[in-house]
């Protein structure tokens, strides 16, 4: 099993990281926003867990916005 963990960042808002979220893993918005506030407060938050193919698929999308995951 691998995980995909997105660090916080100065150039990316709440919105932003909520929506690509959303758009990578299928979550819910509740989960996004959850997950955004861990990223925002606690530095980083594992988002994602699955095979590698999938969490470096979902890795490359949430890359897009300029975020950094791995």
């Amino acid at each position: 099993m691998w995980i995909v963990t997105v660090y916080n960042n100065d150039h990316n808002n709440h919105e932003e990281v909520i929506h690509i979220l959303m758009v990578a893993t299928g979550c819910d918005q509740s989960e996004a926003q959850l997950e955004t506030w861990e990223i925002h407060n606690l530095g980083h938050s594992v988002v994602h867990h699955a095979e590698q193919r999938e969490c470096e698929t979902v890795a490359a999308v949430i890359a897009q916005i300029g975020i950094d995951s791995r």
